[in-house]
Order: structure tokens, then C-alpha cells, then sequence
């Protein structure tokens, strides 16, 4: 019997169960398989630009080197670019880190961080 695999993108949760599943993540590595649908869900589903910059910034700088949730910080923040048409000083400054960090050295930071910096740069026009 065959499955068929389909993708779905993540819904966003009430922000008091996202913000408890970030916390879990940054303090057992176990969750951030959790993490990471939360954030995907987040960046790409709430309305509340401020709440998503504010969880790519605590994840793209709390978690550890390594981490998958740094790169995906990054690419969040490429979608809340894309969303939203604006980002924050800090959430500039972070994406544009998290990219240089992983084009450095993509065992530290994945290159989905890559992507969300380019993602930035194309929709604020910048650079």
C-alpha cells in the first residue's frame, strides 16, 4: 500500500501556546521539531508582525550553534519581510547575521538562513 506524503503548511496558534513551545525548544532541544512547525505556522499565518519578529529574534539568537531552528529563524524572517513589507532594525540585523554565519559555516547555521536574507533583500528592497 502506498501512502501519499502531502505537505501542509503549519497554522499559527494562539500566541501563548507558540510562545510556550518556543521556550520548551530553547531549553530541551527535544521540542524543536515542535518548535518548528510552530514558527513556520507563525511567519507564515499570524497577523501580529510584531509577536513573529519577536519569536524569530529569541530563537535566531537563544538557540544553540547547530540548531535547525537558526536557520529557520532566518527564513521566517524572510516570509515576515515578504508579508508584511517591513522588518525591524533587530530582525534586519539578526537575518543578516544568521546568513553570514551560514555561509561561513553551514554546519553552525543552515543555509535556509541564506534564503530568508535573500527573500529580504528582494522584498524591502534593500542593498
Amino acid at each position: 500500500m502506498h501512502s501519499h506524503l502531502r505537505f501542509e503548511n503549519p497554522s499559527a496558534l494562539p500566541h501563548e501556546v507558540a510562545a510556550e513551545a518556543f521556550e520548551r525548544a530553547l531549553h530541551d532541544r527535544s521540542h524543536e521539531g515542535e518548535a518548528a512547525s510552530v514558527l513556520v505556522g507563525s511567519a507564515l499565518n499570524d497577523d501580529d508582525r510584531e509577536f513573529v519578529e519577536h519569536w524569530c529574534v529569541q530563537v535566531g539568537t537563544r538557540a544553540v550553534p547547530g540548531s535547525p531552528l537558526l536557520g529557520l529563524a532566518g527564513l521566517c524572517l524572510g516570509h515576515t519581510a515578504r508579508r508584511f513589507g517591513q522588518l525591524s532594525d533587530e530582525a534586519l540585523a539578526l537575518a543578516k547575521s544568521l546568513a553570514v554565519r551560514a555561509e561561513a559555516d553551514p554546519s553552525d547555521v543552515d543555509g535556509r538562513a541564506l534564503d530568508g536574507f535573500e527573500d529580504i533583500r528582494s522584498f524591502l528592497h534593500l542593498w
